[in-house]
């Protein structure tokens, strides 16, 4: 990149953020501090309201404005890209937001840029198997955690807990949201249980953003729940278990929350593949439909069931 188009995209960095630190540019640009500040001073000396806080970073003066900003071929057909990922795995607040601002980008593109996109419109695609959408759980709220994450306000939900199948209400502290496994997690210091839990945000049948604000420095950062949880959340157990193909259609939407991943017919059966977090947990599931299923792998889960088996044989007798 050259220093014209460099200076450039500093100016539009210092637009998108209040404060942007020195050591942010540099890495971006891969350039040294040094030649940061020689930018920054270019910008300066040519007429550009840069201001600087000593050990912050630099910032644009209250009511500076760029004109519209052009995008590249290659940047136009990332965000096309983005538009077909949110599609399909974001939930429905996120979705409408993102194509009202992909239509507004679309109109400050060159015609020949739009018209390649057009192109491409057809020829990308992102195939999710998650389930369809529900009125029980909406799966609409997305947009109202990252107000209640930018504004640090409480928020009070009505929660369907997996585990044991029951709606409970829950009032949170919201220190993030992650994107794993498939599905969205909303990552909270939850008042009830007195402790950092994460909610699955297709579970969420209902979210009130409170007035009441709380004070974010109490709390981890989302990159240190991470660093301490990530190994359990990131790491789930492959289950395959094969159903009768008779069975396997009244499971209906259920395999999906219990992490189901990938299904084939084998004969007379269904195999479905599943991303467990606890065995001991979907093992209590697989409890509920007898003895007809068939647990392929892992053996873990076999000899879990056994034990499931005989917790329930001796409490009979």
């Amino acid at each position: 990149m050259n220093r014209i188009d460099r200076l450039s995209a500093i100016l539009i960095q210092l637009q998108g953020k209040k404060v942007v630190r020195a050591a942010e540019i540099a890495e971006r640009f891969d350039i040294s501090l040094r030649t940061v500040y020689r930018d920054v001073r270019a910008l300066q000396e040519a007429g550009v309201p840069v201001g600087a806080e000593a050990g912050t970073g630099y910032y644009l003066v209250e009511g500076y404005h760029l004109p519209p900003v052009m995008f590249s071929r290659e940047e136009a057909a990332a965000l096309l890209t983005g538009e077909k990922l949110m599609a399909n795995l974001s939930d429905h607040s996120n979705r409408k937001e993102f194509s009202n601002a992909m239509q507004k980008i679309k109109a400050v593109l060159r015609g020949s840029e739009k018209d390649f996109l057009e192109s491409l419109e057809d020829n990308i695609a992102v195939v999710s198997r998650r389930p369809p959408a529900g009125d029980e759980f909406p799966n609409r709220f997305l947009s109202d955690i990252q107000h209640s994450l930018g504004k640090q306000l409480i928020l009070q939900l009505d929660y369907f807990a997996l585990h044991n199948e029951t709606l409970t209400k829950r009032e949170v502290e919201p220190i993030g949201i992650i994107f794993m496994r498939g599905n969205w997690y909303l990552i909270a210091w939850c008042r009830l249980r007195h402790s950092y839990r994460n909610f699955r945000m297709d579970r969420i049948k209902n979210v009130t953003v409170s007035t009441e604000a709380y004070d974010r420095a109490r709390h981890i950062t989302l990159k240190e729940f991470i660093d301490k949880y990530g190994e359990y959340e990131t790491q789930p157990y492959e289950v395959k278990v094969r159903f009768p193909s008779a069975m396997a259609r009244r499971i209906g939407d259920q395999k999906f929350y219990y992490g189901m991943v990938e299904e084939q017919i084998v004969g007379t059966c269904t195999e479905m593949t599943f991303m467990a977090p606890c065995l001991e947990w979907f093992g209590r599931w697989l409890l509920t439909w007898g003895a007809a299923p068939e647990i392929i792998a892992p053996e873990e889960l076999l000899e879990k069931m056994q034990i499931l088996a005989l917790e329930i044989k001796e409490h009979y007798l």
